[in-house]
């Protein structure tokens, strides 16, 4: 009998969703699966659990301001690999995968103690700070982008274009034509703060499309993502100025939004952007200011090369500055249809499939033993 695989994952979605995409492209082939992720993957769980088992250890981060703080998450990461040592004893896996965040460290590095095989997915533009701490050791790193920046010379051999995985839904957009952007029509902008929403954009649009002549405003339906407390205040500013606008605290029906808007203006965290080039809408992205290692630049500036975005910095996103560029954009409909067709040249909606089968290729055969690891019809000692 084959051994299971195991995913390793930070518990946020960035993290857990390609986790949880290859999770089912796994099982569809029949393999075993388990995830290893922290207490804040309890929200995501949903779904996976009545799939598959989700193993919690104990795991923070080591960049945290203040010294305490620092040495209290050295010890966590510690006693989570103690913590992992003992269940990959246990579940005796054939390889383990990596997604990044420090909540991987711990399992990922037992694995590599145990001489178990492991694979590190990066969803970024930029090798994360986990994953680079893992990567000497790793057999191989799958890349979102076809350029990965931090990654050790040495290591750099080991690199393989997967793609970010995302969920057949958003994949299923990327067949929908790009809707018409007629010069004289209705125009839909669709607004994403990521899962936690963004509050400059709640503070900046409605003053933006202000700004706006009011024949385009009158053509314009926003669909916009906020966080809870900024939906009231959010929605009252547009009816001030007599917008058709949906302000809600999370969209789940985003597939068919995907589908009908003609401009995303969005944050550029690695889910957001594998989701837009999946589907294949062109967008402008205002890239979170304190991104660790500033990744989520580089992921805009990736896609923005590519033709299908515009970069915004967040210091330069205020109102006037957000009005001259939409009013600009909207009024050049080819311009934002040959962007959509750039976007979706740039998606990799098979990345999923090209992950299982890196995966495949490189876990042991048939439940072949590893040298510090016992068989699984064997006892340990």
């Amino acid at each position: 009998m084959s051994r299971p695989i195991i995913l390793a994952a930070g518990g946020t979605g960035g993290h857990l969703f390609p986790a949880q995409a290859l999770a089912a492209a796994l099982l569809a082939r029949g393999k075993s699966v388990a995830l290893v992720t922290d207490r804040r993957g309890k929200a995501f769980e949903m779904e996976a659990a009545s799939d598959f088992a989700v193993h919690r250890i104990r795991a923070e981060g080591i960049n945290r301001p203040g010294l305490a703080a620092k040495l209290g998450g050295a010890v966590a990461l510690g006693l989570g690999t103690i913590d992992a040592l003992g269940l990959l004893r246990r579940l005796k896996p054939g390889i383990v995968v990596g997604f990044g965040g420090y909540p991987s460290v711990p399992t990922v590095t037992a694995a590599q103690l145990l001489g178990i095989p492991t694979l590190l997915h990066e969803q970024n533009a930029v090798l994360g700070r986990a994953n680079r701490l893992l990567a000497p050791r790793a057999r191989i790193i799958a890349t979102s982008y076809a350029e990965t920046l931090m990654v050790r010379p040495a290591d750099r051999a080991k690199l393989s274009f997967t793609g970010n995985p995302v969920r057949p839904d958003i994949v299923a957009v990327r067949a929908t034509p790009y809707p018409p952007a007629e010069i004289d029509g209705r125009l839909t902008v669709l607004v994403t703060g990521g899962s936690q929403g963004a509050t400059i954009f709640s503070d900046v649009l409605p003053a933006a499309i202000a700004q706006l002549p009011e024949t385009l405003r009158a053509r314009l339906r926003i669909e916009q993502q906020a966080r809870q407390e900024d939906v009231d205040r959010v929605q009252a500013a547009y009816a001030e100025i007599g917008m058709v606008a949906e302000v809600a605290r999370f969209f789940a029906d985003m597939p068919a939004r995907l589908t009908r808007a003609h401009l995303v203006i969005a944050r550029s965290g690695a889910s957001t952007v594998a989701e837009l080039t999946a589907a294949g809408r062109p967008a402008v992205l205002v890239p979170y200011l304190h991104a660790m290692d500033d990744h989520q630049t580089a992921n805009a500036r990736a896609i923005e090369e590519a033709g299908g975005a515009w970069v915004m910095p967040q210091t330069a996103f205020a109102p006037k500055a957000v009005a001259d560029r939409l009013e600009m954009l909207l009024a050049m409909p080819q311009a934002l249809t040959m962007a959509a067709e750039k976007m979706r040249a740039a998606g990799t909606p098979d990345a999923v499939e090209k992950l299982a089968d890196l995966v495949l290729a490189h876990a042991p055969a048939n439940g072949a033993s590893h040298p510090t690891l016992p068989h699984p019809q064997e006892k340990a000692a």
